[in-house]
């Protein structure tokens, strides 16, 4: 019996141990337009089309090295109700655009798993998703956007001017993720942005993803 008691504490240390490895957050925000003019299936969340903003994709635990964590506690699964007095705002800013249309939970539950588990040591699981919620409302991606003249109209922008426009508004240098509609035309996609492990404030990034864009980049419409 102590030796099965001993083999239980060792296991929880090993996945705390885990858990608390982490430098630092990327908190991922994709524009639903790219998402759905791509080679994507795309199919609106079953509460309807999602707005025309930046939608979370999630807030991922890094390594300064460039790798990260994932999956850290598989005793620790995604229950929504822990999140009830989320649910409006998840479904309004971390909406699911995956086919068949679905209702979120399947999405909510990737990102608690594979990232947020890794997290731990810092947030729960209501803490996780708040913070992302907050972080979105910080950043008002589009609402600096556009402020610098850079709408979603399907014109093409400067990547540096993207790039500076964030910057400007956050006060911190974000990197830009493209990907191609069915023209070839690369696309503004996803905006990745740094954070403490708090997730409370943005920093600057000790790595950057480096996503691959062209120096002019279409900004489509949803």
């Amino acid at each position: 019996m102590k030796f099965f008691m001993c083999i239980l504490a060792l296991q929880q240390l090993y996945v705390q141990s885990v858990a608390q490895d982490f430098d630092f957050f990327y908190f991922v925000l994709q524009w639903p337009g790219a998402y759905c003019d791509s080679r994507h299936s795309c199919c609106y969340p079953k509460t309807g089309k999602p707005a025309a903003d930046f939608g979370i994709h999630g807030l991922w635990p890094n390594y300064k090295t460039g790798g990260w964590p994932q999956n850290c506690n598989p005793d620790s699964q995604f229950d929504d109700l822990r999140v009830s007095d989320l649910m409006s705002e998840l479904q309004r800013e971390w909406p699911t655009l995956s086919c068949p249309s679905n209702d979120g939970m399947k999405f909510w539950t990737h990102e608690w798993e594979k990232h947020g588990t890794c997290a731990e040591s810092e947030l729960d699981q209501h803490d996780y998703f708040e913070a992302g919620l907050k972080l979105k409302q910080k950043a008002n991606l589009l609402h600096a956007l556009t402020n610098a003249g850079i709408k979603p109209d399907d014109k093409f922008y400067e990547m540096k001017n993207i790039q500076n426009a964030i910057k400007e508004a956050t006060g911190f240098a974000p990197d830009i993720e493209c990907n191609k509609d069915s023209s070839h035309n690369s696309q503004l996609y996803q905006v990745y942005l740094c954070v403490d492990t708090s997730a409370s404030k943005f920093i600057n990034c000790p790595v950057m993803p480096h996503g691959r864009c062209d120096s002019r980049v279409q900004f489509p419409k949803f």
